[in-house]
């Protein structure tokens, strides 16, 4: 089974990159343990997220939620130039405004509304109509400057444009004043069935199943997901199930729970599959969370 590496690290609310790629670059397939904002300034790209892939054009918003599987696709050699936000989903879901912010009320709205409308139109890139209009964008372009300010309280400067861009595309997100773009590039009896997975992680999946409601062969079903995926759809199953049980960890879950509820037979293969993954044990990670 091939691993997806987690890549990067955060131990705060966010971290800011301005990267600029010069030379051609191949990115594998990988996940993150939080979530990630990608402000798109120029190249030749094409995003891949759980399935789609997006032609990227300047000042796209790429959304990629925790653990979404996802790889950039570098065209040609012009440079490539991003913006990178990774930023902790409970930061994003506990910063709670208006109605609703103090209570268990859920009607107050959080910096999270972005993701969660991604999740629901299907789509991981946003698309400004009008950039000389928005103030999405002025606020975007802020933030590009500020990788450039040496005055004074730098730093913290930028952290405030961070999250001024995050309120107006939250708001943006809420009035429906962006485009969530759609793609032709992607097979839709794929991205359905990556879609049923998601909703049956607990339950059981078995692969002749999936090609019967799906009215495909094994054969074909299982070509089809690895052509247009990268990886099979046993490997994606194990991997998404792997990575809920992380998350479920993290939320101080019995471990003999995650281990059938994320669909593994036995503690013995639940813990080989997790450690093979995670170079740890479901039982050190929970140690070093407790620790932490």
């Amino acid at each position: 089974m091939p691993v997806y590496d987690r890549q990067g690290y955060l131990n705060s609310r966010f971290q800011l990159f301005h990267i600029i790629d010069t030379d051609q670059k191949t990115f594998k397939f990988h996940y993150h343990d939080f979530h990630k904002i990608l402000i798109f300034v120029r190249g030749d790209v094409n995003y891949i997220i759980e399935g789609k892939s997006y032609a990227l054009k300047p000042y796209d918003i790429v959304l990629v939620s925790r653990n979404d599987i996802h790889k950039p696709v570098v065209s040609s050699k012009s440079p490539y130039e991003r913006i990178i936000a990774y930023v902790s989903p409970v930061f994003l879901t506990s910063c709670r405004f208006g109605a609703g912010a103090d209570s268990e009320d859920t009607t107050g709205a959080a910096l999270a509304c972005c993701f969660q409308k991604s999740k629901e139109v299907h789509s991981s890139v946003i698309r400004i109509p009008s950039l000389e209009k928005s103030s999405l964008f002025k606020s975007m372009k802020r933030l590009e400057q500020s990788f450039y300010d040496e005055g004074y309280a730098a730093d913290f400067y930028q952290e405030l444009l961070f999250l001024e861009f995050l309120v107006h595309l939250n708001r943006a997100a809420l009035s429906d004043y962006l485009t969530f773009i759609d793609t032709v590039h992607y097979n839709a009896k794929v991205v359905d069935i990556m879609q049923y997975i998601a909703e049956h992680l607990t339950g059981h999946l078995n692969i002749d199943e999936i090609a019967g409601r799906f009215f495909m062969s094994r054969s074909h079903m299982m070509r089809t997901f690895k052509a247009e995926t990268g990886y099979t759809i046993g490997n994606y199953i194990t991997e998404k199930r792997l990575l809920y049980a992380k998350e479920l960890l993290m939320k101080q879950v019995p471990i003999t729970r995650i281990c059938f509820e994320c669909g593994f037979q036995d503690y013995s293969t639940f813990s080989r599959a997790y450690k093979k993954v995670f170079r740890e044990s479901p039982r050190e990670t929970l140690s070093n969370l407790q620790n932490t």
